[in-house]
């Protein structure tokens, strides 16, 4: 079935571009200017917007994300919470959502009713950070995961065998992570990316995107030669962490998105 997230590459698709997916955290650095961030993205230009949801042990993140989500924590943000934030960004956009999240929150909320009250809210996708896409055969409580695409995550170090396995089952998008390490944009992206691409490209047709240490326009439009789309996160986060108490917060987001943006297409 095709949802938001398939209809978005396949025009990107059509007018040789590359996706521009934006993460931010949900919540940060409160609920109402989180949503003015998120829609001011969307008017940018951004073609997925990549909701974390915050949650109190983010091993995989990077000190800027990891300060966001506890920003985002500390100004009420919940999933219940989430579900509303959602709906109401619904109310005026229709830029692809996925859920960028680790295991726990989910399951604290019910798997199953993650998934259906996520894609009732408005979400498309899910990233499971820290849930092995084979071990949700061998729990039945994890298999009812209807309306939401599970976006696959690949990495450097992901060996041959298994890159093909994720590959195979993928939906919506697959995320490639350019280097080892947690998130952040301290460190550029590797010259690897091309072959990585490459090498998961020999398995599916499902679009290829690529995140970890983009922060300029230039490194942008490097990655979007090689792969279906860029994902920049934390240097988009650091915007929210260093502009937090100003009024103009959404605007100067978007402000600094839109070259990278641009540098997509």
């Amino acid at each position: 079935m095709s949802n938001r997230i398939d209809t978005t590459f396949q025009n990107l698709k059509e007018k040789g571009q590359a996706a521009f997916v934006a993460y931010v955290c949900a919540g940060d650095p409160d609920i109402e200017a989180s949503l003015s961030v998120i829609r001011a993205l969307a008017d940018a230009g951004a073609d997925v917007i990549e909701l974390g949801v915050p949650f109190s042990d983010p091993q995989a993140d990077g000190i800027v994300n990891q300060l966001a989500a506890e920003r985002s924590l500390k100004n009420g943000m919940s999933v219940k919470k989430l579900m509303e934030f959602i709906r109401e960004f619904r109310t005026t956009h229709d830029t692809a959502i996925v859920l960028f999240t680790y295991l726990n929150p989910v399951y604290a909320y019910g798997y199953e009713k993650f998934h259906i009250d996520a894609a009732a809210a408005g979400a498309d996708g899910i990233l499971l950070l820290d849930l092995p896409p084979d071990e949700i055969a061998h729990n039945s409580e994890l298999i009812s995961a209807a309306g939401l695409k599970h976006v696959t995550l690949i990495s450097p170090s992901t060996p041959a065998d298994r890159i093909k396995m994720l590959a195979k089952q993928s939906e919506g998008f697959i995320y490639a992570v350019s280097r080892m390490g947690v998130t952040g944009a301290q460190a550029a992206p590797s010259a690897g990316i091309g072959a990585i691409v490459a090498n998961i490209k020999q398995h599916t047709d499902t679009p290829v995107c690529v995140g970890f240490g983009i922060n300029t326009p230039d490194e942008a439009a490097a990655v979007a030669e090689l792969a279906d789309g860029v994902v920049v996160g934390s240097a988009i986060v650091n915007q929210v962490a260093l502009n937090a108490s100003d009024a103009n917060l959404a605007t100067i987001v978007a402000d600094f998105a839109s070259p990278l943006i641009q540098a997509c297409k």
